[in-house]
C-alpha cells in the first residue's frame, strides 16, 4: 500500500528559468508560481554562462536556488499586474463613435419610426405606379395622334 506524507506531498508548479543580460552580468531568475502566489529567486552568473557551466550549476547550486525561491514571500500575480491602459487616440475614437450613434429611444418612438419608414416605402411604390401610368397614357395619346396624322385627318 502506498502512503503519502502530507508534509512531503507537493503540487506541481510552473518554474521557468529565463536568463537575461544586465549590463555585463548574466542573471537567471527562478519563478515558482503556486496556488498561493508567485515566489522568485535569482542567481548572478557574471559573464555569459556556457553549457558546461550551466550543467555544473544545475548539479550543485540549483538546490540552494530552489530553497531560496521557496523561502521567498509569495506575491499575488494579479495584484502586481499592470492595469490595461488603452491607447488615448483609440479611446477618443470610441467615444466619438458612441456620441455619433443614435440615442436609445422609447418603444413609442421606435413604433413611429417604423410606421414612417413603411409609409415612405408605400408612397414611393405608389408614386412609381402613378408615373408609369402617366407615361403609358402619354405614349398611347402620342400613338393615337400619329395614327390620326397617317390617316389624313
Amino acid at each position: 500500500m502506498h502512503r503519502t506524507n502530507e508534509n512531503t506531498a507537493r503540487s506541481v508548479v510552473r518554474a521557468p528559468y529565463p536568463f537575461a543580460g544586465y549590463g555585463s552580468d548574466w542573471v537567471g531568475v527562478l519563478e515558482i508560481a503556486g496556488p498561493d502566489g508567485v515566489r522568485a529567486a535569482r542567481h548572478v552568473f557574471g559573464a555569459e554562462p556556457t553549457g558546461p557551466e550551466l550543467l555544473a550549476f544545475a548539479l550543485s547550486g540549483a538546490d540552494a536556488l530552489i530553497a531560496r525561491a521557496l523561502a521567498a514571500p509569495a506575491v499575488d500575480a494579479a495584484a502586481v499586474a499592470r492595469p490595461y491602459r488603452p491607447n488615448p487616440k483609440r479611446l477618443a475614437r470610441a467615444a466619438a463613435r458612441e456620441q455619433a450613434a443614435r440615442p436609445l429611444s422609447t418603444a413609442a418612438q421606435e413604433a413611429l419610426a417604423r410606421s414612417f419608414a413603411q409609409a415612405k416605402t408605400e408612397n414611393r411604390a405608389a408614386a412609381k405606379r402613378r408615373r408609369a401610368a402617366e407615361d403609358e397614357r402619354r405614349r398611347s395619346r402620342a400613338r393615337e395622334k400619329a395614327k390620326a396624322r397617317h390617316r389624313g385627318r
